[in-house]
């Protein structure tokens, strides 16, 4: 059976969003396998082979370690469950190291249209902007999710070009919008 978000309401005083550490890696696999198999054309990696690795494989996510590497994986918590989560990867290549790269945004459908995904997108652009020397974020969304798309464009992002055929599922092509959004000096 699937649940309706009026089974599951979320207040936003009540969404804990925090930097997901080990002990949060079954959770976050869990949040994974579950997305990449409802939404397959929304990822670039598929169920089928994801959800055969182990919750360990998703570390390097959760970055270097110091506060204000750039690279870290957000969870969004409520009731002790995570509903979502986001991360931004950094380059540690000198020409480079200006940019974060925004992945793997997901949102358990039974939250989705309860601010979840907007809080995590916040949060994200703000630890990104508390980062040392991170300029630019960048991500990719399937040009067919308009909702994901209005959230990026709503956050301030700016499409810059579309990846014709970025995906191939089930012999049928997706496009990827290319967005970034400049994050002034402060």
């Amino acid at each position: 059976m699937t649940s309706t978000a009026s089974d599951h309401p979320v207040a936003p005083d009540l969404l804990v969003i925090r930097a997901l550490g080990l002990a949060d890696l079954p959770a976050y696999k869990a949040l994974r396998d579950e997305m990449l198999h409802a939404c397959p054309d929304a990822f670039t990696s598929d169920a089928a082979t994801e959800s055969r690795k182990p919750a360990d494989v998703y570390a390097p996510r959760l970055g270097p370690g110091p506060a204000g590497s750039g690279q870290f994986t957000l969870g969004a918590w409520a009731d002790g469950q995570l509903l979502g989560a986001i991360s931004c990867e950094r380059e540690n290549r000198t020409k480079v190291r200006h940019i974060g790269h925004i992945i793997g945004m997901m949102v358990r459908e039974r939250a989705s249209g309860r601010g979840v995904g907007r809080a995590l997108l916040d949060a994200c652009i703000e630890q990104a902007r508390a980062a040392d020397g991170i300029e630019l974020l960048t991500l990719s969304v399937t040009s067919t999710n308009r909702r994901a798309v209005r959230l990026y464009a709503g956050a301030g992002f700016e499409r810059y070009g579309t990846l014709k055929h970025a995906l191939k599922l089930e012999g049928q092509y997706h496009d990827k919008d290319l967005m970034s959004l400049a994050l002034p000096a402060r």
